[in-house]
């Protein structure tokens, strides 16, 4: 039987080592959430980070401002954050409105505040290696793979998905732990040959069930990033999931087929239960570490 690599178990154990470095500053870090418009998976997601931090005693702001605002407005509102020192770190939830310039917006959050380190000049950080705040979904499979001892030093690692959130980030994190690094995307030729080389898969491409036994080699550790709601009766029972389906109206399921990667992979992560724990936690870590460098600074 494959291992199946919880992620609940790295996040309560992220959460568990913030405890004493939250506690040995002088106030709590600060963490402002600015949410535009009703996307329901946004809100669930914001949701979630502030329950997080208050468990762990990290303040939070959630802004809400009008969908209707503007690209001039929301600036002027992430430039207020920007200068405000109880706010140690900033995340504003994409996607964002349409009329929005999101690249703007993001550019416009002051680097040593940016929690989900999108920054252009944090990414520079992370293709130098150097310290600065990085996206938090690639920090969290990497907290996840050492967790439990997966090989990654001289492993070959194939990414299925190239955003600027997972698949780019999470390619220059694997060199950097000295892996051979591939990443794969829609015009990739021979993508199933290209998977199949790997010792370390990693689906984040966004479409449900889409990698099957085809493309993991036996034993290869499968790290599946996407997560997608499937609302048919026939795919679910297709995916292995009719009495979950009957149970709930939908299931969850990522980019990975759900039964092939229990039939073929050493190891895999869950979907729901896998990664998605540990982007909230890795948020926290980034928070807390901005909040004890501004706390530096300011000594």
């Amino acid at each position: 039987m494959p291992h199946i690599l919880e992620g609940a178990v790295v996040r309560d154990q992220i959460l568990e080592s913030l405890k004493p470095r939250i506690a040995a500053l002088r106030r709590k870090p600060g963490l402002a959430v600015v949410l535009i418009g009703n996307d329901p998976a946004s809100e669930i997601y914001v949701r979630n980070k502030i329950k997080t931090s208050a468990e762990l005693g990290v303040h939070s702001e959630k802004l809400t401002p009008p969908e209707s605002i503007s690209t001039q407005e929301l600036l002027v509102l992430v430039q207020d954050l920007n200068h405000r020192p109880e706010i140690d770190g900033i995340l504003v939830q994409t996607p964002l409105p349409r009329h929005i310039d999101t690249r703007r917006i993001m550019e416009e959050i002051s680097p040593n505040k940016d929690a989900d380190g999108f920054h252009p000049l944090n990414v520079g950080h992370l293709v130098a290696n150097r310290p600065a705040p990085r996206a938090c979904t690639p920090a969290g499979i990497i907290q996840l793979l050492k967790h439990y001892h997966v090989p990654i030093a001289g492993s070959r690692a194939v990414v299925v998905g190239r955003s600027d959130i997972v698949g780019k980030p999470l390619a220059m994190m694997l060199l950097h732990e000295s892996a051979t690094v591939t990443v794969c995307h829609s015009r990739t030729v021979n993508l199933m040959e290209e998977c199949r080389r790997a010792d370390l898969l990693i689906a984040a491409l966004g479409k449900p069930a889409f990698l099957t036994i085809d493309y993991i080699a036996p034993g290869a550790t499968v790290i599946d990033v996407g997560i997608s709601r499937v609302t048919d009766a026939l795919e679910a029972a297709r995916l292995g999931k009719a009495a979950e389906f009957d149970r709930k109206g939908f299931v969850l399921v990522g980019d990975v087929h759900p039964i092939d990667v229990t039939h073929h992979a050493g190891a895999y992560t869950p979907v729901p239960g896998g990664v998605g724990p540990l982007t909230i936690a890795m948020l926290m870590a980034n928070t807390v570490e901005l909040a004890e460098s501004h706390a530096a600074a300011a000594a």
